[in-house]
């Protein structure tokens, strides 16, 4: 195998991913216990290499280019994982350590995975844990993330992807709103009413609502005056407010439900959508996120085994 880094550049990217980390030449010189102009050397011979600017210097302040970002990113999880390699080899990796970084919606962020994250970090007090809430598809080479939960699984070989959950879907509206305009028997009487839309971020267009019956499950393009894109938790918001109906999770509204906030309509046609953790199909997974994944599929099951049947 051609050797293609040797010890000063494995060093220079050392210094530069410190550099990008403090925002500053002289507190990762400091760090590394260099002078500052070690740092700024180290930076310029890895943007010689790579033909790109990677900081914005300005006299107070640098920052990253997007070029930068990219590399950062990279750079960090792969000196991550020769950290992980060493101590796995030297047998100190007793305790999982290391930044975890997850990618997740928003609503099954909000609801199920952050309550989760103090008791993770109780057990595992050495994993720092960035979160990415977004209903944006991610690329885990190119953003850098550990693990991603979607609402399908891509067709991707080298992702391992896991279903978390079959998630349960109502229908919901405050009870002022239902007195006034009256409660749908059946999916077609969706038409008469102010059905509140969420805009499908990969392709711009408003997602159908879902319901299944005997004869199998059908989706259902409803029609509404207000509209959100990015955070389906807007919806939901619509909805608490009175502006009309919205299908969303049960587990985003079930203490509405309970407090009579909200009310359920459709019961009989209700339906559900899945919910996926993805990871890249390594042969060596780091600790950190082969003890997160076991985490979560523990509580979410024993969350669900606890949860009464509606």
């Amino acid at each position: 195998m051609q050797r293609r880094f040797d010890d000063l550049l494995l060093g220079s990217i050392e210094l530069f991913c410190l550099a990008a980390e403090l925002e500053s030449f002289t507190l990762a010189a400091n760090a590394a216990s260099v002078n500052p102009a070690a740092v700024s050397r180290s930076v310029a011979r890895l943007e010689e290499r790579l033909g790109v600017r990677l900081f914005v210097r300005t006299t107070r302040q640098i920052r990253l280019t997007d070029s930068g970002r990219r590399y950062y990113e990279r750079c960090r999880q792969a000196l991550g994982e020769l950290v992980d390699a060493e101590r796995e080899v030297t047998g100190q990796q007793t305790t999982p350590a290391g930044v975890l970084r997850i990618s997740m919606p928003t609503p099954y962020g909000h609801y199920r995975v952050l309550p989760l994250l103090p008791a993770f970090r109780e057990r595992y007090p050495d994993v720092s844990i960035e979160t990415h809430l977004s209903n944006r598809n991610i690329e885990f080479a190119e953003d850098g993330f550990d693990l991603a939960i979607r609402g399908r699984a891509p067709d991707d070989s080298t992702l391992i992807a896991r279903k978390l959950e079959d998630a349960q879907m109502v229908v919901v509206a405050t009870p002022d709103y239902l007195e006034h305009a009256g409660v749908p028997e059946s999916p077609d009487d969706l038409a008469a009413h102010e059905c509140i839309q969420f805009e499908r971020p990969s392709s711009g267009r408003n997602i159908a609502w879902t319901f299944r019956d005997a004869a199998g499950e059908t989706d259902i393009v409803t029609r509404g005056a207000y509209g959100s894109s990015g955070d389906a938790l807007a919806g939901v918001t619509l909805a608490r407010a009175g502006a009309g109906l919205f299908q969303t999770y049960r587990f985003i509204v079930e203490e509405d439900l309970r407090a009579g906030r909200l009310v359920e309509v459709l019961s009989g046609y209700r339906s559900t959508r899945p919910f996926i953790l993805l990871y890249p199909h390594a042969r060596h997974l780091s600790s950190r996120v082969r003890v997160f994944v076991d985490f979560l599929f523990e509580h979410l099951s024993r969350a669900q085994a606890g949860r009464k049947p509606q």
